[in-house]
């Protein structure tokens, strides 16, 4: 497989996004299922909402579709990968915003400590091995435009933090905060973009600003999955915790998903 450096047009976002396809697809947990019947057909390049009210096992089906989670009943396919039997080529051409518990920023290091620390790991797993041959020179020209062009399609500016590079993340608004983890994980250029409480405590202006940002992302060519308790108009919406609705049906009431999702979550712990 061809690595996330590959076929990216320098913004930080890659041109061919991964197209999004699911068909009857369930997680189950020891005490219910996390969420079931999931149907859904994105394009390549789609923003793609996970719509529901917490516990509903939304958290649980953005980590499956990214191949961090194994699918109980149902297969999806991510950019040609099957699911659950390709889950870690999933994992390679995919990348995670904000996830509670999975991707959590760091409060305590700064955004010059996130920012060194992402194009380290890129430099070191993400490229070629010849890549690590070059003169090191070059090598950190190469991580210094990485970060320059996510952080520019994340629309964070560093000069606009209270003290730009070396403000702590603790120290972050929640849409600056929202904006650093999508330019951490925009600089292994994935394929499909997923964040987790895409609203969650945002005012009516910053939500705004997130969704258009999210567009902005999916419209450059990468696929963008969003868990939502309200997806805006306009993008392939699944629905988790009701009966009827695009995408996800349940045969368990409210105390039950949410129990479900939470053990389904522990059991597979971090990928």
């Amino acid at each position: 497989m061809d690595s996330q450096d590959d076929n990216t047009d320098g913004s930080g976002t890659h041109p061919h996004g991964a197209a999004l396809v699911a068909e009857g697809l369930g997680l189950k947990g020891p005490r219910g299922w996390a969420f079931r019947g999931v149907t859904v057909d994105a394009a390549p390049g789609a923003l793609v909402t996970i719509e529901g009210s917490s516990g509903s096992g939304r958290t649980c089906l953005l980590l499956a579709l990214t191949g961090r989670m194994r699918p109980t009943e149902g297969h999806a396919d991510v950019g040609g990968l099957r699911l659950p039997r390709k889950m870690a080529a999933v994992r390679r051409i995919s990348a995670l915003g904000p996830v509670p518990g999975v991707s959590d920023l760091d409060p305590a290091l700064t955004v010059a400590e996130h920012l060194r620390e992402r194009a380290l790991l890129q430099r070191r797993f993400d490229g070629s091995p010849l890549a690590l041959l070059r003169p090191r020179a070059e090598q950190a020209a190469a991580s210094r435009a990485r970060v320059e062009a996510a952080l520019a399609t994340a629309g964070l500016s560093l000069r606009g933090l209270p003290k730009a590079e070396r403000t702590s993340v603790r120290d972050l608004e929640r849409l600056e905060a929202l904006r650093l983890s999508i330019a951490l994980a925009l600089m292994g250029a994935p394929r499909l973009l997923a964040v987790d409480d895409t609203d969650l405590k945002l005012s009516d202006t910053d939500r705004a600003e997130a969704w258009t940002l999210l567009r902005s992302i999916a419209d450059s060519g990468t696929t963008v999955l969003a868990v939502c308790s309200e997806a805006p108009g306009g993008t392939t919406t699944i629905r988790t915790g009701t009966g009827t609705g695009t995408g996800t049906g349940t045969d368990t009431d409210t105390n039950e998903t949410e129990k479900g999702a939470a053990d389904a979550l522990a059991e597979t712990g971090r990928a």
